[in-house]
């Protein structure tokens, strides 16, 4: 945790300094979560939408960070992007099913009604070296979710592949990590289908 112990700590302050109303709609996660502007105004019709992402952060720390990051805005739905940067670091796909299970008890057993839906890993070109871990991580959780209750899978990896299998170029900004407007919009469209009212 003492690696982000300034963006943790932010976090606390901006929740003393404006509670935050129970039952609204919090994304977690790592860079593709931070940089998502305009996210809390992105979902017409949905009340409550906030967001707490940290840049470079793996999907293990987010299991560990429910107490102190999502309880104290007891959300009715928690979206959860994060294992793109844990791959990277040497984990596998079944540490990442690992570390989702063990977010996904704890969110269970503090926040019973609180529905979870996981983010798939996107296909970002600057990791292709990592693709077959992507898409065997996204399997795995998939699987797991669909027959979890409560829970939603939100595959955002497939609509930004192309016909040949590579990730769509103009989806992504300059540094071939980050998503550009365009691909923020595909995202946008994508998890629209998946909130309810």
């Amino acid at each position: 945790m003492s690696r982000w112990r300034s963006e943790l700590d932010a976090f606390a302050l901006a929740d003393r300094q404006n509670p935050p109303r129970p039952g609204g709609v919090l994304f977690v996660g790592s860079s593709s979560i931070r940089l998502w502007q305009g996210l809390e105004s992105a979902f017409p019709g949905q009340s409550g939408v906030q967001r707490r992402g940290v840049g470079g952060s793996c999907l293990y720390e987010w299991a560990d960070w429910v107490a102190p990051i999502v309880l104290p805005h007891r959300p009715r739905l928690l979206l959860v992007y994060a294992g793109e940067n844990d791959l990277t670091e040497g984990r596998t796909p079944h540490d990442l099913l690992a570390s989702f299970i063990r977010l996904a008890d704890r969110v269970r057993a503090d926040l019973p009604d609180t529905r979870l839906a996981y983010l798939s890993i996107k296909p970002s070109p600057s990791r292709m070296a990592w693709l077959d871990a992507m898409r065997e991580a996204n399997l795995l959780i998939q699987t797991w979710v669909l027959a979890s209750p409560n829970m939603d899978y939100v595959d955002v990896h497939t609509p930004m592949i192309d016909n040949d299998g590579r990730p769509r170029a103009e989806l992504f900004v300059r540094d071939q990590l980050h998503l550009s407007a365009e691909g923020y919009a595909l995202w946008r469209q994508v998890v629209s289908a998946h909130l309810r009212p």
